[in-house]
């Protein structure tokens, strides 16, 4: 499972985000991206001790403070159920060629003779 796939499947899901610096965010998924920077609404900031709350209609974190994750087992489920489903649809089919890579002719080096490589000047040559 791959952990954009997790954060997708996982918007609109609460879960807690837990910073580098040691804050925690609580608060719903609203959107994440690539960066996997996050965009959550009905937050509840702690402070690294533990002992001061903050309350935020929304807020907005990088994906590169971020230490973990933690999102609900029933999310978890949900994205297996889905890569189950998306590996029983895709049919079973051969790649094609012969797996050989680029040419793959007798000489190896798909028809270029005894040169080898890319251009140069190498064997082909009396």
């Amino acid at each position: 499972m791959l952990p954009l796939s997790l954060l997708k499947t996982a918007q609109g899901h609460p879960m807690l985000v837990e910073l580098k610096s040691g804050e925690t965010y609580n608060g719903h998924l609203v959107a994440c991206d690539t960066w996997m920077n996050i965009h959550l609404r009905e937050v509840i900031c702690t402070s690294k001790d533990g002992d001061r709350f903050w309350r935020m209609a929304q807020c907005y974190v990088r994906g590169n403070t971020i230490k973990y994750i933690r999102v609900p087992d029933e999310v978890i489920d949900k994205v297996q159920e889905e890569t189950f489903k998306k590996e029983e649809k895709r049919p079973m089919v051969r790649g094609r060629g012969s797996g050989r890579g680029r040419g793959g002719g007798e000489d190896g080096g798909g028809g270029r003779g005894g040169r080898g490589g890319r251009g140069g000047r190498g064997g082909g040559r009396s």
